[in-house]
């Protein structure tokens, strides 16, 4: 489960030239502890095994389960035929990739090969996570979750991770992969190098892929995300900015299934943590026009920046981590052009729905777009006030407190402003109102 909420946005009235953010949960998915729980129990019951008097138990010389030493031998061969694997994806032996497979396995194979080499991929590290268990209806298949550490680009980053099944066959005395699963987390859903033929540009900062058939589109919009990435970058407030900030550029069909798809139909763009500190970016190609992705890269990109990896505390800091990016969005846009102030106005109106307190400012899933709007740009007119009246640095400290620490607002306020929490929050309420008139 998350703590935070993700980063999804929607689109334009028809009069707008940019879409405008909406609700949805930020993606802020804790996969490197998902992907290590495994792990993390085997070593809870071995440390409390140890700990507990041997009353009972079986002396060192009791025979080994023949059941589980055929499984663990044959976990040990699956292993030297994931490291070949791993191996010749690194080296670019498309051969050797596919050498440990069944033929019927290597056409989705090829396709994955080919789009993690596209990538860049630096680090592709395997990791069982248990041994192998018969497949039911199957009694000469083997399965066994993987957990595959990757990195692209970069030979040094933290490793993403990502639990895939495999399935194996052992036939003669040699082992072979039947089948390599789609990624199913209920988090984080089908990463695009898993399920999709990829082309992809690399700059400095970003990594921008996309589908062979929006192929045109990558140059603009490397050069959008290069440009969102320096916008971006000096909103990383608890260590250095991502190695890369990972873009993909969805086409209608890959909307629906990249990450588990089913984002509501007014989505332009979201955020997904992948683990390993990073955030993956997705735009939505159905209708985003070029003025619009500019905005919508500097939101995303600095929410890849700014946000903890193991999600922020919850709805009652939402108006600040959606406020941050939205004011880094809009790039220097001044306030009375900022293009979400109709939806400000009615919901500051009586009758608008709202508390008027910033902690309750998250809308409801079932909220219309125009409320959603409205609660965007309220979070976006907070951090204006704030940042005009105190500066950029005191309130990036001030999120860090409170998204990264998790310390309460009257905690983070003294420290960072100086001033009570109370106060300065009705000021940035009042700050909004005297924006819409």
């Amino acid at each position: 489960m998350t703590d935070g909420l993700d980063g999804m946005h929607r689109w334009d009235q028809p009069r707008r030239r940019r879409p405008w953010p909406l609700w949805a949960a930020l993606g802020v998915v804790l996969v490197l502890l998902t992907c290590g729980l495994p792990t993390v129990l085997l070593a809870g019951v071995l440390h409390e095994a140890a700990d507990r008097p041997m009353i009972g138990r079986l002396g060192p010389t009791a025979p080994a389960d023949p059941a589980v030493e055929a499984a663990r031998q044959l976990g040990e061969r699956i292993s030297g035929q994931l490291d070949r694997q791993a191996a010749a994806l690194l080296g670019g032996d498309r051969a050797g990739f596919l050498a440990v497979a069944e033929p019927a396995a290597h056409p989705a194979l090829a396709r994955r090969y080919a789009a993690l080499r596209a990538l860049r991929v630096t680090v592709w590290r395997p990791e069982q996570t248990g041994l192998p268990t018969t497949v039911v209806g199957r009694p000469d298949e083997w399965r066994i979750v993987v957990r595959f550490q990757y990195c692209f680009v970069v030979p040094g980053c933290r490793p993403s991770p990502v639990l895939v099944g495999t399935r194996w066959r052992d036939s003669g005395g040699q082992v072979r992969l039947v089948a390599m699963e789609e990624s199913r987390s209920a988090e984080t859903g089908t990463r695009p190098w898993e399920v999709s033929d990829l082309v992809v540009a690399v700059g400095p900062r970003t990594v921008v892929a996309t589908t062979p058939a929006l192929r045109g589109k990558l140059p603009g919009l490397l050069r959008q995300a290069e440009a969102a990435a320096r916008t971006a970058d000096a909103y990383a407030v608890a260590g250095p900015p991502p190695d890369r900030y990972r873009v993909f550029y969805a086409g209608k069909a890959e909307w629906l299934s990249w990450y588990g798809g089913g984002r509501p139909a007014w989505t332009g763009g979201y955020a997904v943590t992948v683990g390993g500190g990073h955030h993956e970016v997705v735009l939505n190609a159905d209708g985003l026009s070029a003025t619009g992705a500019d905005d919508l890269l500097r939101h995303e990109l600095t929410h890849a920046a700014s946000l903890p990896e193991r999600g922020y505390p919850g709805r009652e800091t939402w108006w600040l981590v959606e406020g941050l990016a939205e004011y880094a969005g809009v790039g220097g846009t001044p306030v009375g052009r900022y293009e979400g102030l109709a939806e400000v106005r009615e919901l500051l109106a009586p009758g608008g729905g709202w508390t008027g307190r910033l902690d309750d400012l998250t809308p409801a899933e079932d909220a219309s777009a125009r409320r959603v709007g409205g609660s965007y740009g309220v979070g976006y007119l907070a951090v204006r006030h704030l940042v005009d009246r105190f500066g950029e640095q005191r309130v990036l400290a001030f999120f860090k407190a409170v998204v990264h620490d998790r310390r309460t607002a009257e905690e983070a306020s003294g420290e960072a402003f100086g001033e009570p929490w109370a106060g300065l929050h009705d000021a940035c309420v009042a700050y909004a109102r005297a924006a819409v008139g």
